[in-house]
């Protein structure tokens, strides 16, 4: 059977990461260019995954649904199957835990292009073509310093302090790349068996960021403060940085304490095991070559291979 796939957006976080999947799985993985033809770069292509956002943060307005469009000719004209990572931003503040029939009151401008594009997808099913949306919470990975709990949560943890976004106690959904790439190859090899529509949720790894503190302090054997993050200052940034802007939109997020219901993905994957915090505070540190107090008879020690 075909075991090629065209990703699109390789250099971001999902796309590195599901490249890095699907080639240990041992698919054929060919990169998109942006500006080239899509169609072209789709043909003799099983699945498209489209992890492809617009060069830090610009005019989604425009871009998103520009995007989306390309996409879905090159599926029609190549016949592939497409595979979307989602986020929970098209929920806006319904009431969590999360799942695929929670209807989508998107509160933001970025939320409601998301939930239109998704829309989009929903229609293509429709009409007859395998789609998949794998949804998750924030991106975690330890080797990806552009993520938030790398560049601005763990920032200055050799300090013994960390950074909360919001409330300290609010906790949050978080999808670590590196098992939820491995959930996209294990849905790209059955899917598409059957046309429609698959809106899995994945539920990731649910933290505060007084419990990342509290794990860190027992990993590291000191205590780790918590210091909460400057948005009065970020409020004062030039109305052309798009990226202060993108933050503070999504801000909510980080007050509203929110998780993922676990069930559709429980019973679809009932063997996987997904990450728990003091693995992913385990690998954080590891990557950064902080020394881990050692655990007699645990899980996990600095000989652990990641």
């Amino acid at each position: 059977m075909n075991r090629r796939v065209l990703i699109l957006g390789m250099g971001g976080l999902f796309g590195s990461a599901a490249a890095r999947a699907f080639r240990a799985a041992g698919w054929n993985v060919d990169r998109y260019h942006r500006g080239t033809d899509m169609a072209v770069a789709a043909r003799g292509a099983r699945w498209i995954v489209n992890a492809m956002n617009p060069p830090r943060y610009h005019d989604w307005d425009t871009q998103i649904p520009a995007i989306t469009t390309q996409v879905l000719a090159a599926a029609r004209d190549s016949g592939a199957s497409v595979l979307v990572p989602g986020n929970v931003y098209v929920y806006g503040r319904e009431p969590s835990p999360w799942r695929s029939d929670t209807p989508h009151h998107a509160c933001t401008r970025k939320g409601r292009i998301r939930a239109e594009m998704e829309e989009r997808y929903r229609d293509f099913a429709a009409e007859g073509h395998s789609v998949v949306i794998l949804r998750g919470g924030d991106f975690i990975h330890a080797e990806a310093p552009e993520t938030i709990l790398n560049q601005v949560m763990l920032k200055d943890l050799r300090k013994g302090r960390i950074t909360a976004m919001g409330k300290p106690d609010a906790r949050r959904a978080y999808a670590d790349l590196s098992d939820m790439s491995q959930v996209a190859v294990r849905l790209a090899e059955t899917c598409d068996t059957a046309p429609g529509l698959v809106d899995l949720a994945f539920p990731g790894t649910t933290f505060s960021a007084r419990e990342l503190a509290d794990e860190l302090a027992s990993q590291l054997g000191r205590k780790i403060a918590i210091k909460r993050f400057p948005w009065t200052m970020l409020s004062l940034a030039s109305p052309f940085w798009e990226l202060a802007r993108e933050l503070r939109e999504m801000r909510y997020l980080y007050d509203m304490p929110h998780e993922i219901d676990g069930a559709e993905f429980r019973a679809r994957f009932p063997d996987f095991k997904i990450k728990t915090l003091d693995r992913i505070v385990f690998e954080h540190l590891y990557l950064r070559g902080m020394k881990v107090v050692p655990n007699p008879g645990g899980t996990m020690s600095t000989q652990t291979s990641l």
